[in-house]
């Protein structure tokens, strides 16, 4: 907790939730009152008052965040332990029950989709990771690995499909190109003269 709201409130880091509340509604008051003298008292009354409003809500917000983290983090442990053994639908369940969902979070949802196959979904998943926290390395190094395979699995499908259409040429287009058509045209074309030779001799005799 930030200590500069801390002794606006008059209390030390050991601080507990109760001791903060306890400390807040007893200046909140003495100020509230205060407020109303005269001159400059007056003014230092409201002042102060704003301040203690200010390093309440924040040192409040502060103890729910630490507590959400800790929540979390025994949640994200509980995910790691699913997808390690393979339960992806319990784990998946699991990272849909977080209402807050952090760049971590993103992170294992991304670990599930990479397992299930589901390619793309994976990848948009570690960008907001990125997004949330960019200078994380972990998760660079994970994107950087994604995109490889990715590079590595186009190339081989394209190879694949490269070497069934070059067959493919090869029976039919290319046959046409070295005269395979065009032979057999030339053999009926004789054929048709033959037969209209003969008819034509045998009308002259």
């Amino acid at each position: 907790m930030k200590k500069r709201n801390l002794e606006i409130l008059g209390l030390d880091e050991s601080a507990t939730r109760e001791d903060i509340e306890e400390a807040y509604a007893k200046l909140r008051e003495k100020y509230k009152e205060d407020r109303f003298l005269d001159g400059e008292a007056g003014n230092e009354a409201a002042r102060m008052l704003t301040k203690i409003e200010t390093a309440y809500t924040e040192l409040i917000a502060e103890l729910a965040e630490e507590s959400k983290d800790d929540m979390g983090g025994t949640s994200f442990a509980r995910v790691e332990e699913l997808i390690k053994s393979g339960d992806l639908q319990e784990a998946q369940r699991v990272l849909d029950s977080f209402n807050e969902r952090n760049a971590y979070w993103h992170y294992l949802q991304s670990v599930v989709f990479y397992r299930k196959n589901w390619i793309n979904e994976s990848k948009k998943q570690l960008e907001i990771s990125m997004h949330l926290e960019p200078d994380n390395e972990k998760y660079k190094e994970a994107y950087k690995k994604l995109n490889d395979k990715m590079a590595s699995d186009s190339s081989a499908n394209a190879s694949a499909h490269q070497s069934v259409y070059q067959g493919q040429t090869m029976n039919g287009y290319q046959d046409d190109q070295m005269g395979g058509s065009f032979c057999a045209t030339c053999v009926e074309c004789c054929a048709l003269n033959a037969c209209l030779n003969c008819l034509c001799n045998g009308c002259c005799h």
